[in-house]
């Protein structure tokens, strides 16, 4: 039996803290003048409205949730924020479409940067910053966020931390769940703001930088301009800065807390941390040699000011970037990355698959699940060798049980047969082959920009209504790592035991 009540309750919740960032959006509208103002307030106050009667109307009731409970919270939750996210652009005038408000809405929250805005910058100024705002709340999680908060409640919140993030690893900060949430936004606000302050002294405006401080902290991909990053080719500082924090969000943040407590050993003894950045030094070498190579940086149209310094160095920031911004999944761009040959092309396209280490902001399938993989199938060798030999599957010096081994390996296989069948839908939709399996994978995964007609150079806006709702509903699938939207599919999840 589920627990109705409670589950309205904290919905109700939830969108209280998406009227309190609308509101924020309706100030700078204010302040900056750019006529977006009434549409926005008109959004805070229906969202604010139905927020707080949900609350009100289910004050006193048993507050106690359930496995169960859990899992429909979390993806009822992002459902809501999603469609009373969409208020701000409709409302505005802003997107006429509620498939286009939806999709904008929905990439936006699940930290995917995918957009089906043409000019970003004739938006008004508020609208820009709602989109950042709706990265940066579903970058950490709206779940997580509310579980700080729900002790004050009077509420557990174990089941939706387990619900919104099955971090592979298990490790939590605290004890208590609830102040593990409070770390992980404490580190997450704090980069935030460090990542602002050095964008603005890079030569960024203080409304940009915010804006790309969100969009890098939430491994999103939603930028203030219409070039995306490539609009600061010729400030190379900007884009290291972005490059580092990209870096950052990709990690598991229980390292980040250990190394800001000094505790470095730990942070490069950890297996998940030096795969991953072993996977971003050797990426960018091999693409680094391949634009250098084989690339016409001019003609290519990837750096404004070639004099600044050089073929080599502006090889090296663009694969790094690259690299690094497709690999934790922000999808931020410096460059049409299907535009430099097929196979850099064909390798960007395999680091769709990869995603960041479990733990962080990044979607895909993470970092620690393909280790565990690879090191299964050596184990495999080495039992066919030597049958009769006790041999176990170890991870930082720890003996992994074999039946998480197979939860792993069962997510990888309904990981491709999704991949698989949206590549199918998006086909069926009229997409072509390459589009297809780029906004497949993308969506999935993510991570922004596809191939084809959904590439770099591109966006979402001219692809079917139906591809429009099929990429938003994986987007979210994939943002909550599949099992806790697909269990709701499951007639037995719906049953009482």
């Amino acid at each position: 039996m589920f627990h109705y009540k409670t589950i309205l309750h904290i919905l109700g919740l939830l969108l209280l803290f998406n009227a309190a960032a609308m509101l924020v959006a309706t100030l700078v509208s204010l302040i900056v003048d750019d006529g977006a103002s009434s549409g926005l307030l008109l959004s805070t106050g229906i969202t604010f409205g139905v927020g707080l009667s949900m609350m009100l109307l289910t004050l006193k009731q048993k507050r106690e949730i359930k496995k169960r409970d859990g899992y429909l919270i979390v993806v009822l939750g992002w459902l809501v924020m999603v469609v009373f996210g969409t208020l701000p652009y409709l409302l505005t005038g802003s997107v006429q479409s509620v498939t286009d408000a939806f999709f904008e809405t929905m990439s936006g929250y699940t930290a995917t940067g995918a957009t089906i805005i043409q000019d970003i910058e004739s938006l008004p100024k508020s609208l820009i910053l709602w989109r950042s705002l709706t990265h940066w709340l579903g970058g950490m999680g709206i779940i997580v966020l509310a579980i700080a908060i729900l002790p004050l409640l009077g509420i557990g919140g174990v089941q939706l931390f387990s619900a919104e993030a099955p971090v592979v690893g298990g490790d939590k900060l605290h004890p208590r769940i609830s102040d593990t949430a409070k770390r992980l936004w404490y580190i997450y606000v704090g980069f935030t703001a460090l990542q602002t302050l050095l964008l603005s002294m890079a030569g960024m405006s203080v409304f940009d930088a915010v804006n790309h401080a969100m969009s890098t902290m939430a491994s999103g991909g939603f930028s203030t301009k219409n070039n995306s990053m490539a609009y600061w080719n010729h400030l190379p500082a900007v884009q290291y800065i972005v490059i580092a924090f990209m870096f950052l969000a990709g990690s598991n943040f229980v390292l980040i807390y250990l190394a800001l407590k000094g505790k470095f050993k730990k942070v490069f003894s950890d297996n998940e941390f030096r795969w991953y950045a072993g996977f971003v030094i050797a990426f960018t070498i091999i693409i680094f040699l391949g634009i250098y190579s084989k690339v016409d940086l001019s003609s290519a149209s990837i750096i404004d000011h070639p004099q600044v310094l050089g073929k080599l160095e502006s090889s090296f920031r663009h694969a790094l970037f690259q690299v690094v911004a497709v690999i934790t999944t922000t999808g931020l761009v410096t460059a049409d990355f299907t535009s430099f040959t097929p196979f850099l092309t064909m390798l960007f396209f395999g680091l769709f698959f990869l995603g960041g280490s479990s733990g962080s902001t990044s979607g895909g399938i993470k970092v620690v699940r393909h280790l565990i993989l690879i090191k299964n199938s050596f184990l495999e060798f080495k039992k066919s060798l030597h049958p009769s030999a006790i041999l176990s599957l170890r991870l930082n010096n720890t003996s992994i049980d074999q039946s998480f081994v197979f939860k792993i390996l069962a997510f990888f296989i309904l990981y491709m047969i999704l991949f698989i069948i949206g590549a199918g839908v998006f086909s069926f939709s009229g997409l072509d082959f390459t589009s297809a399996v780029g906004a497949s994978a993308s969506s999935l995964g993510n991570v922004g920009p596809g191939l084809g007609s959904v590439g770099p150079a591109l966006n979402f806006s001219e692809i079917p209504v139906i591809a429009k709702w099929w990429s938003s509903f994986y987007m979210l699938v994939g943002r909550l790592e599949l099992f806790t939207v697909l269990m709701l599919f499951t007639p037995y999840f719906w049953r009482d035991y």
